[in-house]
């Protein structure tokens, strides 16, 4: 009975070495990026009032939410189930920076269940966001910054998946739909329910039902937002949205030649307000990065502004790589030689690993400073 005292929560699980040591790499190589990049770096706490936590997010994120009481004040508190939403908090209320600003940040978040069979519920989340552009200028840096980093944390082959929720909401708008008629076609365009969908847009107009039961079938190359801009002739806002895509593709087509269309992707459609992107890589099912513009989310804290942004999860990330050679430690004597502590503190300066053994215990294998000819050197 003690031992299962020990066990932890499913989905919960800890990061041992060398797995510890390279996510810790690929955070830091990640963070480093960024700056070079001109993002500033912000740390959100862990826990918030769970107002705030979902503010702007929908209800999905609600349901994600770990919910406890405050002791101290006797409010209910959340536990973040994404950073991004703190993020806009603090550009909205905190920096309130004139123009353009650009933030990243990484930490852990907590979900009260998994997004997937294999997916944890503590990711180590990574992201950056641009806010105070509308273009589609910020949505190709930021999409090109995700390449960027992927490269970085050497996760080739990959996939870019593009969509647009402003091709929906266009059509939806124009055809005066109730929000629960909305809802379930969402849910419906979700699933890909073909049959689903011309069950509920049978008591809509023409137009609207085969610009509905069209959306589904847009999905792959090019040929995708021809047949759209052919189809959809009719709604301003779907080809408006159409034409982003097409420029935002234009432009990272030599970054990622491996590229395609969705227009029925919803995905976060209560939360993001335009374009929506997803990354897949070789051997994993899920999507390796996600983002896409939220410029509505920053209302919910008095500041309107324009936002875009992606996160990634390191641990997932981490686990597409190959296995770590942990590196092997240079063991040194215990002594106060001031020639030895000196080639201790040298080795360490380039970043190898040195082990003064503790007196009492027996010498381990392996590499050793040792004392030749008044020199210390590594046998």
């Amino acid at each position: 009975m003690m031992m299962q005292n020990w066990i932890l929560p499913e989905y919960i699980e800890d990061i041992l070495p060398p797995d510890a040591h390279r996510i810790e790499i690929m955070r830091r190589r990640a963070l480093d990026l960024f700056r070079a990049h001109g993002y500033d770096l912000v740390l959100p706490p862990l826990i918030e009032h769970v107002e705030s936590l979902r503010s702007g997010t929908g209800q999905d994120m609600d349901l994600m939410t770990f919910k406890l009481v405050d002791q101290m004040s006797g409010r209910l508190l959340g536990i973040r189930a994404d950073i991004t939403p703190q993020v806009a908090r603090i550009d909205a209320q905190l920096l309130n920076r004139p123009g353009v600003a650009r933030l990243c940040y990484a930490g852990s978040v907590l979900h009260t269940l998994p997004l997937g069979l294999t997916r944890t519920r503590e990711p180590l989340q990574i992201g950056a966001d641009i806010y105070g552009h509308a273009g589609i200028e910020s949505d190709i840096e930021i999409q090109r910054l995700m390449l960027d980093v992927l490269s970085k944390l050497e996760v080739h082959k990959i996939h870019l998946d593009l969509g647009h929720v402003g091709v929906f909401r266009s059509i939806a708008q124009l055809s005066n739909i109730s929000g629960e008629l909305e809802s379930e076609l969402f849910r419906a365009l979700q699933s890909k329910d073909i049959a689903g969908i011309s069950e509920l847009v049978a008591p809509l107009g023409k137009e609207i039902r085969d610009a509905l039961c069209l959306l589904p079938e847009l999905y792959g190359g090019k040929e995708v937002l021809e047949l759209a801009k052919k189809h959809l002739s009719g709604f301003p806002g779907a080809l408006d949205a159409i034409a982003d895509l097409a420029a935002v593709a234009s432009e990272l087509a030599e970054h990622v030649p491996d590229l395609s269309f969705d227009l029925a992707e919803l995905r976060g459609y209560h939360y993001h307000s335009g374009m929506v992107f997803a990354v897949y890589a070789d051997g994993c099912p899920n999507a390796v990065a996600l983002g896409g513009r939220y410029d509505e989310v920053g209302s919910a804290f008095g500041r309107a502004r324009p936002a875009t942004g992606f996160s990634m999860d390191l641990r997932e990330i981490s686990s597409l790589l190959p296995p770590l050679a942990d590196e092997a430690c240079i063991h040194a004597p215990h002594s106060k030689d001031p020639d030895l502590l000196n080639a201790i503190a040298m080795l360490r300066d380039e970043g190898r690993r040195v082990v003064v053994d503790l007196p009492g215990h027996d010498e381990e294998p392996g590499k050793r400073l040792v004392s030749r000819a008044g020199k210390w050197v590594i046998e």
